[in-house]
């Protein structure tokens, strides 16, 4: 699933290509895709025709559109999208015949290029929010700032961690808390920081949760640099293109070759429905808690 510099490098493209347009028409087809939006698909393409498109904003992992009315400069309301596991939003001619797997369609004003919505798992969808405190759209106001948001507190991170009675990826991977983070960059985090992912956040100390939490910021911030994560074809910017940093991963993915640290062989455990990669010998494994 697209973490946080993949959904990055998506709103950077969106906003060099849709926003300031106005909307023409938006269709959506298939049921999946406007399920979050509980009137329904048409009622979707209706609130989406005429508006100008403002922005294009991002919390975590969430993307959106902030959009203005007919006539008027202000944001009123959000094209909210969540890419799922292999939603993408593509930049195409008019001329360009339907992908496979698409699942809506925009068409502006100026008769320029469309924006596209292609999914093939359909896990992805996209809804309409009005706008809340900080422009924030109201149905993820539950969402935590991201370690790239003015409004994210380092420190207060920090203390709702160390009271978490329960393993610090899993923490990390709590979008409440800070969002971002998934399962990707909380192994490359936590490599860095030479900690297990199974320690309990509780056990480990303020400096170290400080680092944990640095470490995510520096490896998205380089996974940005170089255009997000890409194991296959479905996660790609709006002109279709790969992201490169698979190529400088040092845990996740990388079972049975070596710890560029130590040299030891990088293992995978399993991690509620997924899996997790750590060095063991810069990462050791707690002993296990008796019951």
């Amino acid at each position: 699933m697209p973490e946080l510099p993949e959904v990055e490098v998506v709103r950077r493209g969106l906003e060099s290509h849709v926003v300031g347009r106005t909307i023409d028409a938006a269709t959506f087809s298939g049921h999946r895709v406007a399920r979050r939006h509980v009137p329904g698909p048409e009622d979707l393409a209706d609130r989406l025709a005429g508006r100008t498109v403002n922005a294009a904003r991002r919390r975590g992992k969430y993307l959106w559109l902030e959009l203005a009315d007919p006539g008027s400069s202000e944001g009123s309301g959000a094209l909210l999208v969540h890419l799922g596991m292999s939603g993408q939003l593509l930049v195409k001619d008019p001329a360009a015949p339907q992908a496979l797997h698409e699942h809506a369609r925009f068409r502006f004003t100026d008769a320029g290029p469309e924006l596209r919505f292609v999914d093939q798992r359909t896990f992805g969808g996209m809804a309409w929010s009005d706008l809340g405190e900080n422009r924030i759209p109201s149905t993820i106001s539950h969402i935590a700032p991201d370690p790239f948001e003015a409004e994210y507190d380092e420190a207060a991170v920090v203390r709702r961690l160390k009271v978490r009675n329960s393993a610090i990826k899993r923490a990390l991977l709590d979008q409440t808390l800070v969002a971002g983070i998934g399962n990707i960059y909380a192994d490359e985090a936590l490599w860095r920081a030479k900690v297990h992912g199974e320690r309990l956040a509780s056990a480990l100390t303020k400096p170290t949760l400080t680092r944990v939490l640095g470490h995510a910021r520096d490896v998205m911030a380089a996974a940005l640099d170089q255009g997000g994560t890409s194991f296959d074809a479905l996660y790609v910017n709006v002109n279709g293109q790969s992201g490169y940093f698979d190529r400088s991963l040092n845990a996740y993915g990388q079972e049975g070759r070596p710890c560029d640290r130590c040299g030891a062989m990088i293992r995978r455990e399993q991690f509620m429905n997924r899996s997790s990669f750590s060095c063991p010998r810069c990462q050791p494994a707690p002993r296990r808690r008796r019951v």
